[in-house]
């Protein structure tokens, strides 16, 4: 007596099938509460200024914000205001290999505001 070998693939494929509805109709149901939040969301969500320049300054920077690839930002706060800071963090700047968009929102406030400290 032979068997069918499509028998097992076709299957497997039903099974992954029917897993891939299940996960789908469990995820419509997890994505309204991820849209309305937990409201477990503090100030301290909020990384530090020292964090978000590890996270986004430090490839072009240095380890110590003191030049590599990019200029050394460990005096750039008597050279620009926080304001010219964070327009730089947000848009870059055009002509150089400053992105923009390194940091956004509320990170890149507080960044800009610890560049401009540094003197």
């Amino acid at each position: 007596m032979k068997r069918n070998p499509v028998i097992p693939y076709a299957m497997i494929a039903v099974l992954g099938i029917l897993a891939m509805i299940i996960l789908s109709v469990i995820g419509l149901n997890q994505q309204e509460e991820i849209a309305q939040g937990d409201g477990e969301q503090t100030e301290e969500a909020v990384s530090s200024p020292e964090e978000i320049a590890q996270a986004s300054c430090v490839s072009c920077h240095g380890g110590n914000l003191e030049g590599d690839f990019g200029p050394d930002l460990t005096t750039i706060g008597s050279k620009y205001t926080e304001e010219e800071l964070l327009d730089i963090i947000l848009n870059g700047i055009e002509g150089t290999s400053m992105p923009g968009g390194t940091a956004q929102g509320e990170d890149a406030e507080v960044l800009a505001e610890w560049l401009a400290e540094q003197k």
